[in-house]
């Protein structure tokens, strides 16, 4: 850290140009979000247009082939008329129609089955493209979750800097006591007990356990009251002292605000270039 005053002006101007910053990579990933939509429709149309091809070829096969059938059946009739014919005359002539019948027979089902397969083939390379896309697509999803979960640890982050920096600066005041040490982060793990407390306020008689959201919600409130609990457990030398809890935010629902007065939660929140504490509801945990 370097050695200039954080200033509750400087901080605010720090979280503006963050905000700034936040806003101008959401709307890069907002672009980026619409260019892959954008291929992804490319694709499937592709893939339909291929689709619609094959299809159109596989048609024109089964077209031609009927008609070859179809053309086969009228000469094996007239073949058959014929063999009626010479079967009076003669049956060798018969034999001979029949060996050229089962030949062009045959033809015409290797021309089928060449067709099939050419058709089995074009649709299974047609699969495997759909297939690479869509990995592709689950894998640009996963990094979009990845960066915008980075953003929101972010945003935790300034809002702990904020507060620890206001409260350093204002201590003696906060809760009507003066207190002596100010810590941040830190973490207890007695008893089985694992639990981290964002800011303490600290003097002889007693604790000031400060939560820190960005965005303080109503489901926050019952994490802020356990803290009183695990802090005792882990930290059994402050048996004796008053623990008090605060909800600290940039951003309070009604509910989270309403449910603090009710619970004697101190509310510390940002408004405008200043930190405002409404603890006249406070309570000893």
């Amino acid at each position: 850290m370097d050695n200039m005053e954080n200033t509750p002006e400087s901080v605010w101007a720090a979280f503006r140009e963050t905000d700034r910053l936040f806003k101008e990579s959401d709307a890069r990933l907002e672009k980026q979000r619409i260019n892959f939509e954008k291929e992804m429709a490319k694709s499937r149309a592709e893939f339909d247009k291929r689709m619609k091809v094959s299809n159109k070829k596989f048609e024109q096969s089964r077209v031609a082939f009927d008609k070859r059938m179809k053309e086969s059946n009228e000469k094996f009739e007239l073949s058959c008329a014929a063999y009626d014919k010479r079967m009076a005359e003669s049956n060798e002539k018969f034999e001979l129609s029949r060996v050229a019948y089962d030949k062009r027979m045959e033809e015409s089902n290797e021309k089928f089955e060449q067709s099939r397969v050419a058709f089995d083939k074009r649709m299974e390379v047609s699969n495997e493209k759909y297939e690479l896309s869509r990995v592709d697509f689950e894998r640009r999803m996963k990094k979009f979750e990845e960066m915008t979960g980075g953003l929101s640890n972010n945003h935790g982050m300034f809002a702990e800097e904020y507060f620890f920096n206001s409260f350093e600066k204002g201590k003696q005041n906060f809760f009507g006591e003066k207190f002596d040490d100010i810590e941040r982060n830190v973490k207890g793990i007695d008893s089985g007990y694992k639990d981290e407390y964002d800011i303490l306020l600290i003097n002889g008689k007693s604790i000031a356990i400060v939560e820190v959201k960005f965005k303080a919600r109503d489901k926050d409130i019952e994490k802020v009251i356990k803290k009183a609990k695990t802090f005792r457990i882990n930290f059994p030398k402050y048996q004796s002292h008053q623990v008090y809890l605060a909800l600290a935010a940039m951003v309070f629902d009604k509910n989270a605000e309403e449910n603090c007065i009710d619970n004697g939660i101190a509310i510390v929140k940002q408004v405008g270039e200043t930190v405002i504490i409404n603890d006249e509801h406070l309570k000893v945990f």
